[in-house]
């Protein structure tokens, strides 16, 4: 098996910065794995790499579909598969980078997901439903699997929801794990929570600098509020502030106490992983991925 080098952690943590000095380190490309970075258009609010960032090593799957066009595990797993094998003949190294746990364990796992099709009426159903609600509807339909869904991910559920209903089978027992594609090394940034409260200030901070109250409403105009790319952490609490609601620093606030939510959220995904190295020691990490390779 060819080897594949996972930088992961939570929101803020500085994945992106650690991964094009170590992809620039070790002749690599990056692949994304951020489940809101393949959104165009989507770029102050999801924190893409910057222009310069970009120059700097070649990314994969970012800016690759609009906002208002379907997505999921299953589609994003073949594309990164595609993406890695093609660095991989070139005599590349590639790096599996982000935050989207079920991305990286469908690569990393090579899971193979029951494809079951839309039920536009149901989603619509679904969709004016709280997130309580649908958790307690998904708990009755495939009570593991509830153990294991993040219950504050409403598109997720929603789509488990579909999955059931559609297939008349629990959505986790549809997640089949297969031999290996790659020889995997996943590597997990660790920050103390004082240090990620403050990485997170910093980056909202910036991005209401760089114009994200402009970006999300130019979103809602081209897509509207419905869609769930919007419902996206730095996008959906706009919504009240342009109703009149809310005022931006409150937009502020509640985008800052989301994304610590989230933060959290990631790190319970990624700690039942027990392969994952923790580390944030620039150093320590080179000379782990240099034994690997």
């Amino acid at each position: 098996m060819s080897n594949l080098i996972v930088i992961l952690g939570p929101t803020a943590s500085g994945k992106t910065d650690l991964a094009i000095k170590l992809a620039k380190q070790f002749n690599g490309e990056i692949v994304s794995a951020d489940s809101r970075q393949i959104y165009q258009g989507m770029d102050i609010g999801t924190a893409k790499p910057s222009k310069k960032q970009l120059s700097q090593v070649p990314h994969h799957l970012i800016d690759i579909i609009k906002p208002n066009k379907a997505f999921n595990a299953a589609v994003y797993k073949k594309m990164a598969v595609k993406a890695i094998k093609d660095i991989q003949k070139r005599g590349k190294v590639p790096f599996l980078v982000g935050g989207t746990g079920l991305y990286i364990q469908a690569v990393v796992d090579n899971l193979s997901f029951l494809q079951a099709s839309a039920n536009k009426r149901l989603r619509n159903n679904l969709e004016k439903e709280t997130t309580k609600k649908l958790f307690d509807i998904y708990k009755k339909l495939d009570p593991k699997g509830s153990k294991l869904i993040d219950k504050e991910n409403k598109r997720r559920l929603i789509r488990a929801i579909e999955v059931c209903v559609v297939t008349k089978k629990p959505y986790w027992e549809q997640r089949k794990q297969g031999s290996p594609l790659f020889k995997a090394l996943q590597i997990g940034i660790s920050l103390s929570e004082e240090t990620l409260k403050k990485n997170n200030e910093a980056r909202v901070k910036k991005m209401f600098r760089f114009g994200l109250s402009d970006e999300a409403e130019s979103l809602a105009e081209n897509y509207g509020w419905e869609i769930s790319a919007m419902r996206t952490i730095g996008y959906q609490e706009w919504l009240s502030y342009f109703k009149g609601e809310i005022k931006k620093q409150e937009v502020m606030e509640d985008i800052k106490t989301h994304t610590l939510q989230f933060a959290n959220r990631q790190m319970t995904w990624f700690k039942r992983d027990k392969r994952i190295i923790w580390n944030k020691n620039y150093q320590e990490v080179k000379a782990l991925i240099k034994d690997f390779l």
